[in-house]
């Protein structure tokens, strides 16, 4: 098939087209785990650029509130109460959205679920809970929300993993395995749909407050230590990867595809930091 209709003219780049210079207003963008943090500053800066939002959430009151927050900024959005590793639920949210706001052109997968666990302790249940959310439940959204974009023979789906999916993490074993099982993933949606117009990357982040971590930075000294960690000297936040989805979402990366994008404030940079070396090794310059 040829796709040569769908590919951008370079007279489309140009930022006099303003707010829609992304190209996304008034496309249908499904956003999973929408109803707070990383998913719901993607759907909020969705929103703001002018796309149809529809916020995917397994709990449907946080998704209506957003979606009601969302609607006061002047944005369009459609709350949708899911489980994704549900296919019949997915199914069937997926004619909710296309009825509601019209055919699918961009998906977020974010949706995430993290239970603590070494690979010689966590339960079997929680391992399966893991995998079942964060990677079955990805492939499941982009089957169904992905028929839109193949029919059309054009789309981006955008893939949240994580760092955890290219370093070992101790004591998050089925985490990182199933993040991990997401760029392949990613990878693989690219390679067998590309062809057919349909671009698949994913974004990995780094440490990003969010309401999963939040205890984690009521102990006294925390979030310093992050901070030090990383070369900007700061934590992320959820808008710090909410830009990077918008871009992949949109035909400004029009020629990525099975990409990742590591967004982790320069923490992979710090590494030989971290290893002992007599008459190197410095206390980290404070964050500015």
């Amino acid at each position: 098939m040829n796709h040569s209709d769908n590919r951008i003219a370079p007279d489309d780049f140009s930022p006099a087209q303003g707010a829609n210079w992304l190209g996304l207003k008034g496309r249908v963008c499904v956003v999973t785990g929408a109803g707070s943090g990383i998913g719901a500053a993607i759907a909020e800066s969705l929103a703001a650029v002018g796309a149809r939002v529809a916020l995917v959430d397994r709990d449907g009151d946080t998704a209506r509130q957003m979606a009601t927050r969302l609607g006061t900024q002047g944005g369009h959005a459609l709350a949708v109460a899911c489980d994704i590793t549900d296919e019949s639920a997915v199914s069937a949210a997926a004619t909710q959205v296309r009825e509601s706001l019209g055919p699918a052109a961009v998906l977020i997968n974010n949706a995430g679920l993290l239970r603590p666990g070494s690979l010689d302790s966590v339960s079997l249940a929680d391992w399966n809970a893991v995998l079942a959310v964060n990677l079955t439940g990805y492939l499941l959204c982009s089957r169904a929300f992905g028929q839109d974009m193949l029919h059309a023979g054009r789309g981006s789906l955008v893939h949240v993993a994580s760092v955890s999916a290219l370093h070992p993490q101790t004591a998050s074993g089925a985490y990182s395995a199933s993040k991990a099982g997401v760029l392949l993933l990613s990878r693989q949606l690219a390679a067998e749909w590309g062809p057919r117009g349909v671009r698949s990357n994913a974004i990995c982040p780094g440490m990003i407050r969010t309401a999963l971590s939040a205890r984690f930075y009521e102990e006294p000294g925390f979030e310093a230590r992050r901070a030090a960690a990383t070369a900007s000297r700061r934590v992320g936040e959820p808008r710090d990867i909410a830009e990077p989805a918008l871009f992949l979402a949109s035909d400004r990366s029009a020629y990525m595809n099975g990409a990742e994008l590591l967004v982790d404030g320069g923490l992979g940079c710090m590494l030989m930091d971290m290893v002992p070396r007599p008459g190197f090794n410095r206390t980290p310059a404070p964050a500015t």
